[in-house]
């Protein structure tokens, strides 16, 4: 079990819960690249979690630790218990999620709509506060629709705060639920980073960790730095800008987190993730199931076309093996001597 003071240190960065992206072959590829990043998983419902296949829904390997365990729901028996079933798998976190906006999760009672019953969220996380020993954290936005941020993010806060909760991720921006798709609400209502410090220098005996919009380690750096607008605050959370291109992943142990130790380039990052593929290879999992998380590897890279191409169409054949990968690594290369070479 990793203890409180590792997790504080690893919550300085981590890579968002996004669905249908950060699953078990995801987060392995993304510890490739960085040893200390905080890794979260899909958001799992707790009726999923109680009654479904619990291997293929929050099956994980060890080498993915730290990873937190994501849970949708707003009964507090149903997650008290979701949350004991994490921990038993080895969870180093369990998180509830108060920040999306889909009409799926609205109609289910969970997600962003939870915002307008912050009551109800402290006695959730109350209830999964007793159940286990590992942190119970929150991610939830800035308030939603026509919320003011104090009726919003700052009610919210409070009443968990109150219930014992020490630890809040923000996605600095307002989840829409009426009039707007969840495509939509991306990139509308703008983003309000200024609030999530204006949270942190109210309660500094809080860990608050911004979410939202952030594009890279510069800006991630400005963050963990006091500016104008606040103090430093105690971690960032990486989304899509970490999916799309997981190589900035690999400076993150050396920038974030301090650590004397090379970065990881995506050659090195490949590498060290081919065990990986090759065990799950063997246990009958289709190559193009952990391919798709590579795509944006090489970004910016010359060969970055021909490497996506190849990962695309075929490790999507029947029996496509790590000789793919391969390939896709060898038309990088060459594409880069062919550059060098001009």
């Amino acid at each position: 079990m990793w203890r409180a003071m590792d997790l504080t240190h690893a919550r300085r960065l981590s890579v968002a819960p996004m669905m249908d992206w950060t699953d078990r072959h995801c987060r392995a590829f993304h510890r490739a690249f960085s040893s200390q990043t905080l890794l979260y998983t899909e958001m799992v419902t707790t009726g999923a979690v109680l009654h479904g296949d619990r291997a293929r829904l929050i099956g994980f390997d060890p080498l993915e630790q730290p990873v937190a365990l994501q849970l949708g729901g707003s009964d507090p028996h149903d997650l008290a218990e979701a949350a004991r079933i994490g921990e038993a798998e080895g969870y180093a976190e369990i998180n509830l999620n108060v920040g999306c906006p889909s009409d799926r999760v609205q109609s289910g009672r969970f997600g962003a709509c939870l915002m307008r019953e912050p009551q109800l969220v402290a006695a959730c996380m109350a209830a999964m506060a007793r159940a286990v020993a590992v942190p119970v954290t929150v991610k939830c936005r800035i308030g939603v629709d026509d919320q003011s941020t104090d009726e919003g993010l700052f009610s919210l806060v409070g009443a968990c705060a109150d219930a014992g909760v020490q630890t809040f991720i923000v996605h600095a921006r307002k989840a829409w639920l009426k009039g707007l798709s969840p495509k939509e609400n991306r990139d509308v209502p703008p983003l309000d980073y200024a609030v999530v410090r204006r949270l942190k220098a109210q309660r500094p005996d809080l860990s608050i960790s911004i979410n939202g919009g952030i594009a890279d380690l510069d800006q991630a750096e400005g963050f963990l730095t006091p500016s104008d607008e606040g103090p430093a605050l105690d971690g960032v959370m990486l989304g899509r800008a970490a999916y799309h291109e997981p190589a900035l992943l690999g400076q993150a142990d050396r920038r974030i987190f301090g650590v004397a130790t090379a970065d990881i380039g995506p050659f090195a990052a490949i590498a060290a993730y081919r065990p990986y593929l090759a065990s799950r290879l063997e246990a009958g999992v289709h190559l193009s199931a952990m391919t798709r998380h590579m795509l944006g590897t090489m970004h910016g890279r010359p060969g970055a076309r021909a490497f996506r191409r190849i990962l695309t169409v075929e490790a999507a054949q029947t029996g496509a093996g790590l000789e793919v990968v391969d390939r896709a690594l060898d038309a990088v290369r060459e594409a880069e001597a062919r550059r060098q070479a001009a």
